[in-house]
């Protein structure tokens, strides 16, 4: 293969959830072009029950996954490591529902992520441009809270290999006033503790909040405390394949990190930061 000068991107979707857009080849051929050191497909996970959403792939569409993900394989063949993974979603009580998916396929990785809070009788995805409104009704303070008790608790699940969008809770700009160590401090432990690793999303900069997942600070105790970390686009789109990923690794230098992470298996390795 090439010699790789970019990080690996695991973060990357597929239509099949419903709000991504391109064939396999294209982001193949993207990821070839930009030089990342392995390319991971890991779209929305399935959730039970049945719809859940509109923007995730069913259970019922993993075998065309599986096809998806054995195209790029063959149009990459020698050129580029493609990886299998899923990001699935944390929700209080889904633990047996994710050690099924994880069963359903030879898994390289899984990445674990919060895009709802419990909130009365159905999850609030605080994330989606379609319950911003709710953003004016809430405790702001409360749901920083609620979000880093569960971000805590997927760590220690040890059901995941890296840990999505550390503060996605940021997404629309909304966040409390003073010192936000009191968020990240019993985080960082509990990812430290675990000993999952976690991203840095660049998706972040093209949203409102613009600035990636997670904040420098937070890289900063991340960096302190020895967390593993990869870098990910988040791509919904051919063009978006390690798309920043120039700024990402400045940003992880600059943090103090040395390293990325590589998956095959369930099994993790590091990968110096050449670039």
């Amino acid at each position: 293969m090439p010699e790789a000068i970019l990080p690996a991107d695991y973060h990357t979707h597929t239509p099949l959830c419903l709000h991504a857009v391109g064939e396999p080849e294209a982001y193949i051929d993207r990821a070839i072009e930009r030089g990342v050191a392995e390319y991971g497909i890991s779209d929305h996970a399935p959730q039970s029950p049945e719809p859940f959403d509109d923007w995730r792939m069913l259970e019922g569409k993993l075998p065309e996954y599986f096809e998806w993900i054995d195209r790029a394989r063959a149009h990459a063949g020698d050129r580029l490591a493609v990886r299998a993974g899923l990001e699935c979603d944390w929700l209080p009580g889904n633990e047996k529902w994710i050690e099924n998916l994880a069963g359903k396929h030879s898994w390289d990785y899984l990445i674990g992520s919060i895009h709802y809070l419990s909130s009365g009788d159905k999850p609030w995805g605080f994330d989606n441009p379609a319950s911003l409104d709710r953003w004016s009704e809430v405790d702001v303070d409360l749901i920083w809270e609620t979000y880093w008790n569960e971000y805590a608790a997927m760590a220690r699940s040890g059901l995941f290999d890296f840990l999505g969008h550390p503060d996605l809770i940021k997404k629309f700009g909304y966040q409390p006033d003073g010192d936000l160590r009191r968020y990240y401090d019993p985080v960082i432990e509990a990812i430290a503790d675990s000993g999952v690793a976690i991203e840095l999303n660049m998706m972040g900069l093209h949203k409102p909040c613009a600035e990636a997942y997670p904040s420098e600070e937070f890289l900063g105790l991340a960096v302190e405390a020895n967390i593993p970390i990869t870098l990910s686009s988040d791509a919904h789109a051919p063009d978006e394949v390690a798309q920043d990923f120039e700024q990402g690794v400045s940003i992880l230098k600059e943090a103090g990190f040395t390293s990325t992470c590589l998956f095959e298996k369930r099994l993790r390795k590091s990968r110096p930061i050449i670039h």
